[in-house]
């Protein structure tokens, strides 16, 4: 089906990001390696906030502390702490969540690799975060980019009952209403 709707205009970097919840991620640059890009990213987060517990499919993500205490955990397992100068790398497949345990700004610089979707994706999430007020992103959002990109991100938070049958039926109904025009260009979801 042809659509005269305008394509989504790929990023220039730098390109930050804000949830409105105290998260602000800035893609710094993509850098090419023969093995899938590298996407170079700072960000920021205000005490006691930072993304849920999440999986990235298809790709590893690396931060390094610059300045703050950085609470982070895997799923099953206690939180660890990383300091200044500490690096904690999240294998592709592997829940987890990190948030600023301390009492002042945390701030990291890392990579996530290979980039595939990850600036669309994240970019879409925080503007439904925004555009709900909440952590939780608005709902006909949601369940647009936890539809199109499953085998790209889970949100390991959401019940599974939720995931088989209230995302895809909100999916249909934002479908039948015209939700997702806003989309028209979004990247394909990768498959592998």
């Amino acid at each position: 089906m042809k659509t005269n709707l305008p394509t989504l205009p790929s990023p220039t970097y730098p390109h930050t990001i804000e949830n409105g919840l105290g998260e602000k991620l800035t893609f710094l640059r993509l850098q090419p390696e023969p093995d899938g890009d590298r996407l170079l990213v700072e960000n920021t987060v205000t005490p006691n906030q930072g993304p849920p517990m999440h999986t990235h499919w298809l790709q590893d993500e690396c931060l390094t502390v610059v300045q703050g205490l950085m609470a982070y955990q895997l799923l099953g397992q206690p939180a660890q702490y990383a300091g200044p100068g500490e690096t904690v790398l999240f294998r592709r497949g592997t829940p987890h969540r990190f948030w600023n345990a301390g009492d002042d700004l945390l701030r990291c610089q890392g990579w996530i690799k290979p980039a595939h979707t990850i600036v669309f994706f994240l970019s879409a999430v925080f503007d439904a975060q925004v555009k709900s007020g909440q952590h939780r992103p608005e709902q006909f959002d949601a369940a647009y980019l936890m539809t199109r990109y499953a085998r790209e991100y889970d949100m390991t938070d959401i019940p599974s009952f939720v995931k088989r049958v209230v995302i895809p039926a909100t999916y249909r109904v934002g479908r039948l209403l015209g939700k997702y025009r806003k989309f028209a260009g979004a990247p394909a979801p990768v498959r592998e």
